[in-house]
């Protein structure tokens, strides 16, 4: 397997992560970041990032995950971070189909042995990654447990611009403007564009400090806004998977109190019908929960460990 670029400098992650190059099945390239040793094989954690994000970003994470004795595993999302982009302007989010990304997960299991990385497996998801994983989860995903922060099961969308987000996004579709960005969006990302003070990600300072030094010393890693293809791609996903059953397996979805990116109502609705599943909301949290203040990022990752030591038992029926 090809070793790939990996920003160490940026990361906060354990020692000796490694990044690699992955093929998928339609021939893109996709990056993946491992972090495991001696010390951490009481089983992997698969880490599905969210949209514009990348897997030094999961340092942190993957640390904290280490410190319980786990190896972990992060993907760049074909179309971000270091994996092939899918259009000429690379500061562009897009994808041809939603579905796509499961070629990626697939990639991803399939170099797991290889790469001897210890079972269990078990998942955890933020935003973008929660609807990918929710379909990969509803499609078989060979995982023990999951755990979501901030899932994109729905985007935030005032009422009277819910039906012009479908609408032109749709429209863009059969004449070609697909590639453009929406109404508001554009190609600088937004943890350099936006100040600290009122920002949609998180409410720690020194995380945020973090993110914008990713960033500025690494602006391969950025992406911007998204095409109007991929959020007609998402709507219509996110339409697609509340219309299945929840998955039979122990879940947990975490939210910010001062969620302001995903849809909570939807987060709710989906873990109300969801056999062994809860919600929990993060007190003054914001979208990003992982790269949120201390107490939260700890109590998301102690939670999700409790549940992969002492899953909640099987229930005979599925919502």
């Amino acid at each position: 397997m090809e070793q790939a670029p990996f920003h160490h400098d940026v990361s906060r992650g354990p020692e000796g992560g490694a990044a690699y190059w992955l093929r998928t099945e339609d021939d893109l390239r996709i990056r993946i970041s491992v972090w495991t040793s001696p010390d951490t094989q009481k089983g992997t954690v698969l880490l599905f990032p969210g949209r514009t994000e990348y897997a030094e970003k999961y340092g942190v994470t993957a640390a904290a995950l280490a410190e319980h004795g786990y190896s972990s595993v992060a993907v760049d999302w074909r179309g971000q971070g270091l994996a092939d982009r899918l259009l000429p302007n690379r500061a562009t989010g897009h994808v041809l189909r939603f579905p796509d990304y499961q070629l990626d997960v697939a990639a991803v299991m399939a170099a797991l042995p290889s790469l001897s990385l210890p079972a269990p497996y078990n998942l955890i998801a933020h935003s973008m990654g929660g609807c990918i994983g929710l379909r990969s989860l509803m499609e078989g995903l060979a995982v023990d447990t999951a755990t979501f922060s901030g899932p994109m099961w729905g985007i935030r969308l005032t009422p009277p611009l819910r039906p012009v987000a479908w609408g032109l996004s749709t429209l863009s579709r059969p004449l070609r403007f697909g590639h453009i960005y929406p109404p508001g969006q554009g190609g600088e990302t937004y943890v350099l564009r936006a100040p600290f003070e009122d920002n949609t990600l998180t409410s720690d300072a020194e995380m945020f400090d973090l993110l914008k030094e990713q960033l500025i010393n690494h602006p391969d890693l950025a992406l911007g806004g998204p095409s109007l293809h991929w959020l007609n791609e998402a709507l219509r996903e996110m339409r697609h998977l509340a219309s299945r059953p929840s998955p039979d397996i122990p879940a947990i979805a975490f939210v910010g109190e001062n969620e302001r990116i995903v849809d909570k109502l939807r987060i709710k609705a989906r873990m109300d019908r969801w056999p062994r599943g809860r919600m929990e909301v993060m007190e003054r949290g914001e979208h990003e929960l992982l790269v949120e203040r201390a107490e939260i990022r700890s109590r998301i990752i102690d939670e999700a460990v409790e549940m992969i030591e002492n899953p909640p038992k099987a229930l005979a029926t599925v919502a």
